[in-house]
Order: C-alpha cells, then sequence, then structure tokens
C-alpha cells in the first residue's frame, strides 16, 4: 500500500519502490487533479516535477510525466537532476495547483520516494496525502491511462523547463552580496553526492567566495554513507576545513532541503544552533521582526530569542507543512527543525538548504565574525542549551504495545527531574519545571522510535534519552 508520511511517499526500492506503484500512484494524482481539484474543469490542470539522483529517479519521473500526460494533465519536467527547494520554487512561480520531486531526501540509498506539492510551493497537508492514498487504492491497474515520454513532448503534454537561473537569481537577491563579496569567504561545499552543487556553487563563486566541492560525482550509494549531513557523516568535510584553513564547511543532504555546517575550528554545528543563530542574526543585525516556529523536537532557544526580542515562538507537530501553515498564520519570520531544514517570510514555504546555506554566509559576511564566535555571543546571551537524539529500530510487533504503554497511559520511568507538563500533540513530549524536555514519536519515515531531548548540558539530555530507551526495553 503507498502511504504517505511527513516527508511524503518512501519506500524500499523493488520492494514497495516499483514501476508498477509509481504509475497507481501517478493515476491518482491525476484522478485528483482532474476530478477532485476545484477549478480544474475551468483551466488546463498543470503539474511541475522534478527528481534527484537515487537509482530510477529520472525513470520513475518519467513513469509519473507519462501517466499525467496520458490523463491531460500538462507536465512541465525540469531538465535535469533538481534540489527539492528548486521544485517547490518552480510550483510556486508558475502557479501551478500541485508539483513532485522523485526523491527519498535523507532515506539509505536503497530507498526512493515521491514528496508532493500543492500550490505556493508548500509540503501537501494531511488530508489532501490522506485523500490521494484513496484515490491510488481505488485505481484499477488495467486502466491507467499513459502516453509515452517521446510522444507526449510531441504533442505538448509534456514540456522541458530549466528554472536554475531564476532559481538562483532569486536567492542572489534576498542576499547581500555586496557585503559577502567583501568578505571573501573560504567555502568547502559537500553535496554527499546529492544534488546541491549547481546551485549553491553558483551562488557562492558569484559572491565572490573561494569554493572547494567534495563527493559530487554521481553516486547512487552516496559513497556509502547515509546522505544526511550529521556529525557522523562530515569528516572529510571537517578535515579539510581544519587543514587547508577554510572560513566555513557546508554539507547537504541528498535532495539539498537540508544543512550540516562545520565551523573554521572544524566542529560540526548542530542544526539547532544554525537555526537559532540565524534567527538571532535576523533580528538583531538586520533588524528584522517577526516570531519563529519550530516543530516539537527543535530547540527552546528559539524560544528565548523571540522572547528577548518581544517575539513569539509557536509550537507545531514534526513535519515541515505544519511548520509553513504556522508561519502563513502568524507572520513569522523564520521556521524550522532540528533535523536542519528552515525558511524564512518572502521565500518558498518549504525546507531550502541552499538558501538557509546563502543566509549564513551573509550572516558573517555583515557581521565580520566568525561562527564560533557568532554562537558564542549567542550562548553568552541565552545560556547553554544541549540536543540529545536516539533513533530506535523495534520489531513492528511491538509498535501497538509502545503506543499504548506511552502515548495512551503514559506511563514513564524516573527521570529525576520534576514533571510540569505533557503534550501529546505529536506522539509524547515532555516538560521539566527545569526547562529541559523530552519528546517520543514513531517517524513517519521510517521504521523508528524517535526520541530528542533537550537541557543545559549534554550529559543531562543524554541521560533523560538513556533513561527513556531502558524503560522501553529497546537496548
Amino acid at each position: 500500500m503507498i502511504k504517505f508520511g511527513t516527508g511524503g511517499w518512501r519506500a524500499l526500492i523493488g520492494e514497495d519502490f516499483t514501476k508498477a506503484n509509481v504509475c497507481l500512484l501517478a493515476q491518482g494524482l491525476a484522478d485528483l487533479m482532474t476530478q477532485h481539484t476545484p477549478g480544474s474543469q475551468a483551466a488546463e490542470p498543470i503539474f511541475v516535477l522534478g527528481y534527484d539522483r537515487r537509482f530510477l529517479s529520472d525513470k520513475a519521473a518519467k513513469w509519473l510525466a507519462e501517466v499525467l500526460a496520458g490523463n491531460e494533465i500538462k507536465v512541465y519536467f525540469i531538465n535535469q537532476v533538481a534540489p527539492t527547494p528548486l521544485v517547490m520554487y518552480t510550483v510556486k512561480k508558475m502557479n501551478a495547483p500541485f508539483g513532485a520531486t522523485i526523491t527519498a531526501s535523507h532515506n539509505p540509498a536503497d530507498y526512493n520516494g515521491v514528496k508532493l506539492f500543492t500550490a505556493g510551493g508548500r509540503d501537501a497537508k494531511e488530508e489532501v496525502t490522506t485523500f490521494l492514498e484513496k484515490l491510488i487504492a481505488k485505481v484499477d491497474p488495467a486502466a491507467i491511462r499513459r502516453l509515452d515520454f517521446a510522444e507526449a513532448i510531441a504533442q505538448n503534454r509534456i514540456e522541458i523547463i530549466d528554472p536554475f537561473n531564476d532559481y538562483i537569481d532569486t536567492i542572489l537577491s534576498m542576499i547581500d552580496t555586496t557585503a559577502i563579496k567583501k568578505r571573501k569567504l573560504r567555502v568547502v561545499l559537500d553535496p554527499m553526492y546529492g544534488v546541491s552543487k549547481t546551485c549553491l556553487q553558483t551562488i557562492l563563486v558569484t559572491t565572490r567566495c573561494e569554493v572547494m566541492v567534495i563527493h559530487d560525482r554521481h553516486d547512487t550509494l552516496f559513497g556509502g554513507r547515509l546522505p544526511s549531513p550529521t556529525t557522523h557523516t562530515l569528516h572529510r568535510l571537517r578535515n579539510i576545513v581544519v587543514e587547508n584553513g577554510f572560513d566555513l564547511g557546508i554539507g547537504t543532504d541528498g535532495d539539498a532541503d537540508r544543512i550540516g555546517i562545520i565551523n573554521e575550528r572544524g566542529e560540526f554545528i548542530a542544526p539547532n544552533q544554525i537555526l537559532a543563530l540565524l534567527y538571532y542574526y535576523l533580528l538583531r543585525y538586520k533588524g528584522w521582526t517577526g516570531g519563529a516556529v519550530r516543530n516539537l523536537s527543535t530547540t527552546h532557544l528559539l524560544d528565548a530569542i523571540a522572547r528577548d526580542f518581544g517575539e513569539k515562538c509557536y509550537e507545531v507537530p514534526v513535519g515541515f507543512k505544519h511548520i509553513s501553515a504556522k508561519m502563513e498564520e502568524t507572520n513569522a519570520l523564520i521556521g524550522g527543525e532540528s533535523s536542519g531544514g528552515l525558511t524564512i517570510r518572502g521565500h518558498i514555504p518549504g525546507k531550502d538548504g541552499i538558501f538557509a546555506a546563502s543566509l549564513l554566509i551573509e550572516a558573517l559576511s555583515i557581521t565580520g565574525k566568525s561562527l564560533s564566535k557568532l554562537l558564542a555571543e549567542i550562548e553568552a546571551k541565552y545560556g547553554s542549551y544541549h540536543m540529545a537524539e536516539r533513533n530506535i529500530a523495534f520489531p513492528a510487533t511491538r509498535k501497538t504495545a509502545l503506543r499504548e504503554k506511552i502515548f495512551d497511559r503514559q506511563n514513564l520511568p524516573a527521570f529525576g527531574l520534576k514533571i510540569a507538563q505533557t503534550s501529546t500533540l505529536d506522539g509524547l513530549k515532555i516538560y521539566f519545571e527545569t526547562g529541559a524536555w523530552l519528546s517520543i514519536r514513531f517517524s513517519g519515515t521510517e521504521p523508528l522510535l524517535r526520541i530528542y531531548a533537550e537541557a543545559d548540558t549534554e550529559s543531562t539530555a543524554t541521560a533523560l534519552c538513556n533513561i527513556m530507551v531502558e524503560h522501553l526495553g529497546l537496548n
């Protein structure tokens, strides 16, 4: 069965991610657009489609496009591997009601999937994907309508487009290129064998940064690493930054909607810190105003910064669609999550690692400070915030029992800290009177139980996670 999680539909290649299932999904999408989308009869329905460098991504994009074209939907097909944020930007720019990219983001190399976008370039809401799942379940495979890719181009049902320059120019227009040119930063870029190189390298070179690129060849196995920019996967980036005296190392995940950063000392800077730094920078140095939106597994340092500037921080469930919706509702300045995705007001309503990296380059240039000094400035003002995380695999047979124990009955261990309150907004979140917190929820993209904790010391945060893992018997 095709089920959408917080980051779209993702499945093992050859098991559930197959040509047959991609075509089923495409026919469901076509039915959604032609039969269930208001106003679809008044104008030609259009769809923007992109794909990343994963195994089968290019072919799967054509399979999906052929079915949409066979249902008389005009498909604007991006002409080369593309970052997810570029696809979202193009959906927004073209006023398309729907779009998608073929990607499994930061999942292991044996996964692929589909991220679905709706009008404005936002992640499809749960009510849309739930309804789509029902339509897909009704599709008769024998009734799927397809038009050969080449023939669809000849009939103008598929049009090849190149939105790269427009996307890059838009980002350049949103940052202070003059200040960046004066700073002349030295940057190492690690696309992690993904799709960020063309866009991000162009932006960095245009702003006169000295750029070195590593891990940029096409490798569907991602060099044997998980294509997620973390302290465990950016060892070579760290070494190159230190050994060659670079100002910064930037890692992007497989589809370039998230970043991981190495500072001038070779230290991995957690996404929580980058999100907080950019919020602080926009308020303190740019003089902008507005609240922040974070999911429940993201640092409360954002709350402290917001309070200091008379703003408000809003907490939402995991899934960037919740962040973008709350940003729109409150006119918040920034929104982000602990996994490394963020956006700001006025840009696309979705994660953009390329824009986030560009804004960070501007922050270093405008302030004239190193990344470590900027973070030290924030810590001196707001104190220490340390995050710990555990991702625990569990037997599928235990999922119901775990849900009942933790989420339904709230059978909790003795943490050694007094609990102030709990929340079931998404899984379970425990707020302690000290300001520390712990959240636990099932992953929406992988068969994992995700546990996050934050406290004023790393040891306390780690201990909170370990206590919960032991309590669940999942060691």
